[in-house]
């Protein structure tokens, strides 16, 4: 019996051309570097045919609504060169985000609502491969000081083959090294103020669904809530009234900015941000407020904007 290892492990994606149809990633062009990597082979459910037989005992199961569902995480950093897409782009386009390039400037990645793109994940685990079709999924990310932040993926995928293949050569000289979260690279101002800040999280909110029907087999965005969370210190009243806000529904702007240098800055905005119901807590003996937050379409698919220069 060979014995495999579970850090010998290659993830590949490519934007498909035509939905559904593999779009043959590559080690060499199209992996990803990834941490935190879970795989769900076979996601679905069971039928059972609950016969009425003349004794008692297990029937077993017929497995339906076959599916595949990959988690992982990736480095938040850029891609290098100002304007130039980063290497994880890909794994974002999956996630209901349009990728527009201003050239030598910045990439920006925002929601659609309609014509999502979709990509082919080969899974490679040591000798066996996954193949990955049509997935598509949803992105989160959090950011704390003192630690690298992340992006958290969880894509579902229609289940191709699963066969032994040798892993592939890869290269991941495209991916960035990240920097830590903390004063010197980060930077955040919501509602007119910048508070020390000690978590930021973001969560696109999309509702995923496999949608495997009589002539049809697809993976589907149906929906999305924006959402996030942050932890301020908390100041007086006369500082930000967070209270007042979240009870006026007063909206405000949300603007971070993390790295310095050209080709390693990733920022987020979110232009409509409303505040849910305040909770008290403490850190370090220092009084916080942990913030809900509802990230609002302004003029229509703008809720959140992931802007890499």
């Amino acid at each position: 019996m060979a014995t495999r290892f579970e850090r010998k492990l290659v993830v590949a994606a490519k934007i498909e051309a035509t939905y559904g149809t593999d779009a043959a990633p590559t080690g060499a062009a199209n992996a990803m570097l990834m941490t935190d990597v879970a795989l769900t082979p076979m996601a679905g459910s069971e039928e059972s045919r609950a016969l009425l037989l003349p004794y008692l005992g297990n029937q077993g199961v017929i497995l339906t609504g076959d599916h595949t569902i990959l988690e992982g995480s990736i480095e938040i950093a850029g891609s290098g060169t100002a304007g130039d897409a980063p290497e994880y782009g890909p794994m974002l386009r999956a996630c209901g985000l349009q990728e527009v390039i201003d050239a030598g400037v910045s990439v920006t990645y925002a929601p659609v609502s309609t014509a999502f793109e979709a990509i082919t994940i080969h899974y490679n685990l040591d000798g066996v491969r996954h193949i990955m079709l049509g997935a598509r999924g949803n992105v989160s990310f959090e950011l704390t000081p003192q630690r690298i932040p992340r992006y958290r993926f969880r894509l579902l995928g229609l289940s191709g083959t699963i066969t032994d293949q040798p892993l592939p050569a890869v290269t991941h000289s495209g991916f960035v090294k990240p920097v830590v979260v903390n004063k010197a690279n980060t930077s955040l101002s919501f509602a007119g103020v910048s508070p020390p800040i000690e978590r930021l999280s973001f969560d696109l909110g999309h509702q995923v669904e496999p949608r495997l029907l009589i002539n049809y087999e697809g993976i589907e965005i149906v929906d999305r809530q924006a959402s996030g969370s942050v932890t301020v210190q908390a100041g007086t009243l006369a500082e930000k009234n967070w209270f007042a806000m979240a009870q006026d529904r007063t909206r405000g702007v949300l603007a971070l900015e993390h790295g310095k240098t050209a080709g390693n800055i990733v920022g987020v905005v979110g232009p409509q941000v409303e505040v849910g119901r305040p909770t008290q807590g403490a850190t370090q003996g220092i009084a916080n407020y942990t913030l809900p937050l509802m990230l609002i379409p302004d003029a229509g698919n703008d809720e959140l904007g992931i802007i890499i220069k």
